[in-house]
């Protein structure tokens, strides 16, 4: 285990984190609000820490998939808990555990909250809320490998453990102008999107905060209403970016460059929207009788379907009162997610579009033993090594959320409570059903179940492995042997 980089890579994070709580000092001060005072001294605190940690240069620069998991997972740990800290030392949350659960919810794009009243908040505090969505979206570590330089071809790694979908390319052969693409068609959709909901006379303060939540797929809101409250044209708005947030990056790459025939051969981009019309057409015939117009229940089913597989969590209706084929469509939604290579959560459509695939393969084998039949997405074969890392994740998916149901249910919460609050969670979605309800919120569970739905968030955002290698024995076993050797080799 090359413990050097893995803390270097711990300071620059620290170090990026502390520059970041700089931008709500900025929203403070223009609102003349007091609450950055309190940003201001969190910001110098994570600055100093991560000049400290990454001050000493790390021996071996290189580093595999391993490091680049653990780093990731500890990354991820490490920026929840120091972004909490100004919630909770503001008193704007004054449960350290409620503070976390909201950063952690930030930070993964879930959009959960334990907040009862969101307007309470300062603008201050609104502002960071609903940027540590945007900061989560792309990955914090995608934007530390576009920004800084990082030595010994092994980049890749970190882009695997962070990046969602069963496989991590190059758009162009160094790692390093990849995340930049990347981030420079995430900023330039957010900057579009903030563009057009101005448009709609939205006040500024709002179109940004909610153009953060749209492209980090999270949710968080700054009314208590969510979306509801605004223009049918805004909520139309933000309807299309939580879809073009939600496809694959890779189509996007493709289009810039000319390579038409590339972006519209993919399978997943197809499929996705194939799901979403589908799904929009059922609820539609299902909810009309509720709404005053047929275009009425489009645009509350629309903006709700494109929602929840997009894994924001935005909301203009309470879908908790729908009935319950729709609601049912809706849950479904929750586990396909949107495509791999976006910010949306989910198990991600290119992952089921390769179990469905893997299926056929079966039957058709069954009818044809002799045959031999490739599995292949966009006209190219799929590697075995991808289809096996796909049925993995599917099991240790469905074991994590067992399990996790499992300790929930301790609380006697409903059945369909505790099961939408897991499935919000682990698929980053937010909002889920009944007492999770899009009207209602997570301050009702205990701090164990909250803190098992936290670790459901963070294993979601980072495809559970990372997550899960933290509690490997064999790790910190090698760990603890590494620095026993080098203490026998140097000692005091």
């Amino acid at each position: 285990m090359n413990g050097s980089i893995i803390r270097k890579i711990l300071g620059y994070v620290l170090l990026l984190e502390g520059v970041l709580l700089l931008l709500p000092c900025l929203v403070a001060l223009y609102y003349g609000e007091k609450q950055g005072i309190t940003y201001l001294i969190c910001a110098g605190a994570t600055l100093l820490l991560g000049l400290i940690v990454g001050l000493k240069k790390a021996k071996n620069t290189v580093f595999y998939l391993k490091e680049g998991c653990v780093a990731t997972a500890l990354s991820w740990i490490v920026l929840s808990v120091f972004g909490a800290l100004p919630f909770y030392l503001t008193g704007e949350i004054p449960s350290i555990t409620d503070a976390l659960f909201e950063t952690i919810s930030g930070f993964t794009t879930t959009g959960a909250s334990i907040l009862n009243d969101v307007e309470a908040l300062s603008r201050t505090s609104l502002f960071w809320r609903s940027f540590t969505h945007w900061i989560g979206g792309m990955g914090v570590l995608v934007f530390i490998l576009a920004v800084i330089q990082m030595t010994g071809g092994s980049n890749i790694n970190l882009m695997k453990a962070e990046s969602p979908g069963p496989s991590v390319g190059k758009l162009v052969p160094k790692m390093k102008h990849t995340a930049r693409i990347l981030y420079g068609i995430y900023f330039a959709l957010t900057i579009l999107e903030i563009f057009f909901l101005l448009l709609g006379d939205m006040p500024f303060f709002d179109a940004v905060t909610t153009s953060f939540g749209t492209a980090g797929t999270g949710g968080f809101g700054i009314k208590n209403d969510s979306i509801g409250g605004y223009s049918i044209y805004i909520q139309w708005v933000v309807t299309v970016f939580m879809m073009l947030f939600g496809i694959n990056f890779n189509f996007y790459y493709f289009l810039i460059f000319r390579q038409y025939k590339n972006a519209f051969k993919m399978e997943e981009v197809r499929s996705f929207l194939l799901i979403v019309l589908s799904a929009v057409a059922i609820i539609t015939i299902d909810v009309a009788r509720l709404y005053d117009s047929i275009g009425e229940a489009v645009t509350k089913t629309a903006f709700q379907v494109v929602s929840i597989i997009t894994t924001t969590g935005f909301s203009t209706a309470d879908f908790n009162n729908w009935a319950s084929a729709s609601k049912t469509v809706l849950v479904i939604l929750m586990f396909i997610g949107a495509c791999a290579g976006s910010t949306g959560g989910g198990i991600k459509v290119s992952r089921f579009l390769i179990v469905v695939k893997t299926i056929k393969k079966e039957i058709h084998s069954y009818l044809h033993p002799k045959s031999i039949r490739k599995i292949t997405l966009d006209g190219k074969p799929v590697e075995h090594n991808t289809i096996r890392a796909t049925n993995v994740y599917f099991i240790t998916f469905i074991v994590v959320f067992v399990f996790s149901l499992l300790l929930v249910s301790i609380e006697d919460y409903d059945l369909t409570t505790n099961f939408t609050a897991v499935a919000a969670t682990i698929n980053n979605i937010g909002p889920g059903l009944e007492l999770v309800g899009p009207t209602q919120n997570f301050s009702g569970f205990s701090n164990l179940s909250k803190f098992v739905l936290m670790f459901d968030m963070l294993a979601g955002r980072l495809e559970l492995f990372p997550m899960l290698l933290l509690f490997n024995p064999h790790l910190w076993g090698e760990v603890f042997q590494k620095n026993t050797r080098r203490n026998m080799r140097n000692p005091e």
